[in-house]
């Protein structure tokens, strides 16, 4: 019989790895609800988008804005222009951050994916 420092037991420990299964594999929550996040974000938690990993250029910061970008665009919002993919940003409530910098890009350039409007904005890392 082992005897640790452990408050929880063997079968509270596994449920609580498989409520945190999504949130570590992903890196962010997998809930619709925030109060039903096992593990809710705090008030001061920074944003992915303006996180300190990776400066503008660098291969973490394109892999930042790619991960931004691809929670609200899909397939389907391909290709299009930048103005087009603000105004469908917009409507699908992304942080205000990505609309700005999306709608900051040139208007006539066109964009087949989503690793090509990623490094647009990331400065062509």
């Amino acid at each position: 019989m082992q005897r640790g420092s452990d408050r929880l037991n063997v079968h509270r420990d596994d449920e609580m790895k498989h409520e945190l299964k999504g949130l570590l594999r992903s890196g962010h929550p997998t809930r619709v609800e925030e109060w039903h996040d096992p593990e809710p974000a705090a008030d001061d938690d920074p944003e992915v988008w303006s996180g300190p990993v990776g400066g503008l250029g660098s291969p973490a910061s394109l892999e930042r804005v790619r991960s931004e970008l691809t929670r609200t665009l899909n397939r389907g919002s391909f290709p299009a222009t930048a103005r087009d993919l603000a105004r469908m940003l917009r409507r699908q409530n992304a942080p205000a951050a990505v609309v700005d910098a999306v709608a900051g890009l040139p208007h006539s350039a066109r964009y087949e994916n989503v690793q090509q409007l990623a490094e647009a904005l990331a400065g062509g890392a």
